[in-house]
């Protein structure tokens, strides 16, 4: 236990550039605080002691503002930072190294007995105000974005943002624990997809408005859409009108359903 409790110690000072000095982490760090007492409540819990392992908790959770079930199992090197709001109820399991922000909640979908919380896996980070809920697996590198509400399993090595969390796979790059700010905004790819699909066919209205008279054959040459692979974009014939109303090749990405950024969108979220 002992062993443990270093290692949520050093982690701070690699996790947190405010740590400046030993005492300033040992008693303005409630995370580390909480841990302590759960440490201890914990080991008094396994060996089957009624009330006294609840009542340590309850009185971290007054100290600290981290509500911490006893019955949890966090690994070694855990950092909770700031840490006021968060809960973490009876079964979940925490894996070695894993960073958890203010407000994030790892808890149950019901009334259900037994393992009724979520795992997490190794170095997994969970950003602030985010939700975690019932028994579901989370594999080891995960990162949860900011305000996320998680459902489902997560592979490893994923980013899963939104409500409800959709997973968002990085495949070759790697997520430092802190940069919460790279996480990709896969609602806002998907819309923007989207609107380019919309002018598309705007412009092809209007294409139509502006042949109406010419020779039919004309008119379904102008309006024929087609895909090319090497230039990733749609086009019209050999040239089509923008919104200018000028000639030129289209530069929209193309946006169908089969689209891997579509498809990846839909997954995420189970649909």
């Amino acid at each position: 236990m002992l062993k443990t409790l270093q290692d949520d110690f050093r982690i701070i000072f690699e996790r947190d550039p405010a740590a400046r000095n030993w005492l300033e982490v040992l008693f303005c760090y409630p995370g580390l605080q909480a841990l302590v007492f759960h440490r201890l409540a914990h080991g008094l819990y396994v060996l089957g002691l009624p009330f006294i392992p609840r009542l340590i908790s309850h009185i971290a959770r007054f100290l600290t503002g981290i509500e911490i079930h006893p019955g949890a199992v966090i690994g070694k090197g855990v950092f909770i930072d700031h840490g006021m709001g968060v809960v973490i109820g009876e079964t979940a399991i925490l894996g070695d190294f894993c960073l958890i922000y203010q407000g994030v909640t790892l808890g149950g979908t019901g009334k259900e007995s037994g393992k009724r919380h979520p795992t997490l896996g190794e170095n997994v980070v969970v950003g602030a105000g985010a939700k975690v809920l019932g028994n579901i697996q989370l594999g080891n590198n995960v990162r949860i974005g900011a305000g996320s509400v998680v459902l489902r399993d997560v592979p490893s090595n994923c980013t899963v943002v939104g409500v409800p969390g959709r997973v968002v796979y990085r495949s070759g790059v790697r997520i430092e624990p802190l940069e919460h700010g790279s996480l990709p905004d896969s609602e806002a790819q998907v819309i923007r997809m989207l609107v380019d699909r919309i002018e598309l066919l705007e412009q092809q209205v209007q294409t139509l408005q502006q042949q109406s008279s010419a020779d039919p054959n004309q008119l379904e040459a102008a309006l024929k859409l087609e895909y090319s692979p090497d230039s990733n974009r749609f086009m019209f014939g050999e040239q089509t009108t923008d919104i200018d109303g000028e000639y030129s090749v289209l530069a929209a990405t193309h946006c169908r359903l089969k689209d891997r950024t579509i498809q990846e969108f839909l997954d995420g979220a189970g649909i």
